[in-house]
């Protein structure tokens, strides 16, 4: 990447996005100041001027994957009107951006998002937006929305990281069984809505 010039000097985003270049390069364990500094070629505590350490570093790079994969999530969503056919094809964004991506989703997966924190928040109250466009309801309590979030969440986040351990290992394919779990995770989505 280099050392940025004079005239172009270096920003908070061109350090965020030299450690998102390091994970797509090298996994989710290169995320630190030390392999940032490597690859903008600079010393280390040039990028303390932008960030605070390890930790914030963590947590700008985890909000821009989260921002990253909701634009992708939007554009393979936007119009699907149907709540199932939303959650299959949402179920299959994210697996893509798994796939596609595997050291930025294991960054995004280990990012503990608070509730109380402003930056946090906003990703949460992204992430209920898409649960409230699958559910085609606004009237939905705090306590089903949660319910359904984390339901949802554990099966498709699991699934994908057991594929992506490669413990999936039995004769049926792993597509039809996603499959048959995003089915069957609309099915336990509408007994939560009705109860």
């Amino acid at each position: 990447m280099g050392r940025p010039t004079k005239e172009n000097s270096l920003t908070r985003q061109d350090v965020i996005e030299a450690a998102i270049a390091c994970i797509e390069e090298e996994g989710a364990d290169s995320l630190g100041v030390n392999r940032v500094a490597r690859a903008l070629g600079i010393k280390p505590p040039a990028i303390y001027k932008h960030l605070k350490g390890n930790a914030e570093l963590k947590k700008a790079v985890a909000l821009n994957i989260y921002r990253r994969f909701f634009a992708e999530f939007t554009i393979k969503t936007v119009d699907i009107k149907d709540p199932q056919t939303f959650l299959k094809a949402g179920g299959i964004a994210i697996r893509d951006f798994a796939r596609s991506h595997p050291g930025l989703f294991q960054v995004m997966m280990q990012f503990q998002l608070h509730p109380d924190d402003p930056e946090s928040a906003e990703v949460i109250r992204e992430s209920q937006s898409f649960f409230k466009v699958l559910l085609g309801s606004k009237d939905l309590s705090e306590t089903q929305l949660i319910d359904i979030m984390r339901m949802a969440n554990a099966a498709i986040f699991g699934f994908i990281a057991l594929e992506q351990s490669g413990l999936l290992t039995l004769p049926r394919s792993t597509e039809d069984s996603f499959q048959v779990m995003l089915d069957a995770l609309f099915v336990a989505i509408e007994h939560i809505r009705k109860n």
